[in-house]
């Protein structure tokens, strides 16, 4: 560990000495923590960050004053779409997608660093149980898909096949979602396909450019954004494991999506066969309305408290953060990447041929709505930031009527493996970050702690989308919002995005499979209940159905135990129900 001294000299050089202002009172197990933590900053990067944080959060907000007359819609050749292509081409996507998954080529990313905060909750967002039927946390659901496609895939290629789930934590969540993994006994996965890492860490930084003092011996830090993957990559040598384990195509999404569809074989395959490197969805808007309260009975994993830091489980080898650098271990080289596929949609040339990102995009549900519109800016794709769009140009619409900028980022990508190792060693540095003003606790100038009421500090965060415009071939490849986009971010109380929302979304997905397999539903009376496979956003289904993704991927094969029956509400379609309905 190094000494006071040689500490409060690097951070000198740093223009941040004061972060040892209380170290002299601080009893010796504090005082080592906290001089082990500033001795990982490199002075230079963080003077450098300080400074850009203060400079960024300086500039006035809103669009820049040109953005307008360099934006334009992606060109129509760029969009795909699930529903608007023919029967024969939607399967044959399909089973692209099934062949390269039965290869053991296809990968799923979760991107999990961020807290639970604007949820309410102390623990991680994939921990959440939104009230569902089964009380399935969102962890839970997404690992069943994942064993789900799997069977499928095998099923029809007549082997067994792995998706290794890669999933990137932060300080704040690694510990607690590795406990609730072991817990639940990986969901029935093998923990040696389960792969959790870390994002770095950085100083949070006040309005003058200093770092903040969270306590006297702890220095106020955050995850770097979930654009913090590309570093992270390199840090834990993901990418050189994907290599050995053959993995050439990567499913990225966030964990608060409760309808996204892991490893989704119509996406792979549309997106393989197109020659993409990066993909994002896009979907019909829904009618805006109020959802209804979620019961106080419901929310979060019953009595489940933020569980303490676990023993590591299959972690990848640790390296901090840019400004804390260290030596990763050695790895072993795999075979080179393949060749990249044919261009499409190109983008202004960059330097290396290799294959690019296509993300899934939903259409915006209304020009305010707070995603992001995926677009060019000067003929390059991009995402921006829905701040960024003036009011006019948000409401602008094509002759069609529909808006202009509705491609809404929901932060569902396909990425090849040779673009995420070209951006990872050469654009990471090239990534612009983003200024997010927070509340941040901190210690006044006598020690004392203080919670702020109104924004005290900055933390920069980079996005996982800032890499679209080093690609070379990109297309967005458009979705049903009900069947693909329901984000859980907030508390109950809050009008949307909250788990009444998410909950009423995936059950009404499952009423309407449940319908089209010819299920029929009765009230307590023993009455069919009517069959309403539409319904305005905000309202119940008539029947309470879950369908567990054990026994349906994405309303698949749920004939033979549903076609003709009558069933009571909640009715819950898990393994066991299923064998009794073919019994």
């Amino acid at each position: 560990m190094a000494s006071e001294r040689a500490v409060r000299a690097r951070l000198q050089r740093a223009g941040q000495e004061h972060l040892l202002r209380f170290c002299a009172e601080l009893a010796p197990g504090p005082r080592a923590a906290l001089l082990a933590e500033l001795g990982a900053l490199e002075p230079e990067a963080l003077r450098e960050h300080c400074r850009r944080a203060a400079a960024a959060c300086a500039h006035p907000p809103g669009p820049p004053p040109d953005l307008a007359a360099r934006l334009r819609p992606l060109p129509p050749e760029c969009v795909g779409s699930a529903s608007r292509c023919d029967p024969e081409t939607r399967l044959l996507w399909e089973e692209e997608g099934f062949r390269q998954i039965a290869l053991n080529k296809v990968a799923v990313l979760l991107l999990a660093g961020g807290q639970g905060t604007r949820l309410g909750v102390t623990y991680p967002k994939g921990m959440y149980q939104v009230g569902l039927p089964s009380q399935k946390s969102l962890y839970q659901l997404q690992a069943e898909r994942i064993q789900r496609v799997e069977q499928l895939a095998g099923e029809r290629h007549g082997t067994r096949c792995t998706i290794p789930w890669y999933i990137m934590t932060s300080e704040f969540t690694l510990g607690p979602t590795a406990t609730f993994f072991q817990e639940h006994d990986f969901f029935h996965l093998d923990p040696n396909n389960v792969i959790m890492f870390e994002q770095r860490m950085l100083p949070a930084v006040n309005f003058d450019g200093r770092a903040i003092l969270e306590q006297k011996h702890k220095v106020a830090m955050a995850p770097d954004g979930n654009g913090g993957l590309y570093c992270a990559l390199s840090d834990h040598q993901i990418l050189e494991d994907m290599e050995r384990r053959g993995v050439e195509f990567v499913h990225v999404y966030c964990v608060d999506n409760i309808l996204v569809r892991l490893a989704d074989p119509v996406f792979i395959g549309f997106c393989v066969l197109r020659g993409a490197d990066c993909g994002a969805k896009v979907s019909p808007p829904p009618a805006p309305a109020l959802p209804r309260p979620l019961p106080p009975s419901v929310p979060g994993p019953p009595g489940h408290a933020p569980p303490p830091s676990p023993t590591p489980v299959h972690l990848a080898p640790p390296r901090s953060a840019s400004p804390r650098p260290s030596s990763p271990p050695p790895v072993r080289l795999a075979p080179p990447l393949l060749p990249a596929p044919p261009p499409v949609c190109r983008a202004p040339p960059r330097q290396p041929s290799q294959p690019r990102p296509w993300p899934q995009v939903v259409e915006k549900a209304y020009p305010e709505e707070p995603v992001g519109v995926v677009c060019q800016v000067d003929g390059v794709p991009q995402v921006v930031e829905y701040s960024e769009v003036s009011p006019e140009t948000a409401q602008l619409r094509g002759p069609d009527g529909h808006l202009l900028y509705s491609l809404g980022n929901i932060c569902n990508h396909f990425f090849t493996r040779g673009f995420l190792q070209m951006v990872s060693s050469e654009f990471e540095p090239l990534l612009k970050p983003h200024v997010a003003v927070k509340k941040v606790p901190y210690v006044d100038e006598e020690g004392n702690p203080v919670k702020p009421i109104k924004p005290n500090g900055i933390k920069m965060e980079k996005f996982v989308f800032d890499v679209f415009p080093f690609a070379k071939s990109f297309v967005a490849f458009e979705v049903s919002r009900e069947e693909e986009f329901s984000p859980l971010k907030n508390a109950a109380s809050d009008a949307r995005d909250n788990p009444a929302m998410t909950r009423r979304a995936l059950l009404m997905q499952h009423y309407r499979w449940a319908l089209q397999a010819g299920a029929h539903f009765l009230d307590a009376c023993g009455a069919r209940l009517p069959e309403l496979p539409s319904l305005p956003d905000g309202t119940e289904p008539p029947a309470i159905c879950e369908i567990s993704p054990l026994v349906s991927y994405a309303g698949e094969g749920l004939e033979m135990y549903l076609q003709g029956r009558e069933f009571r509400s909640p009715f819950i379609l898990d393994e066991n129900q299923a064998r009794a309905l073919q019994a």
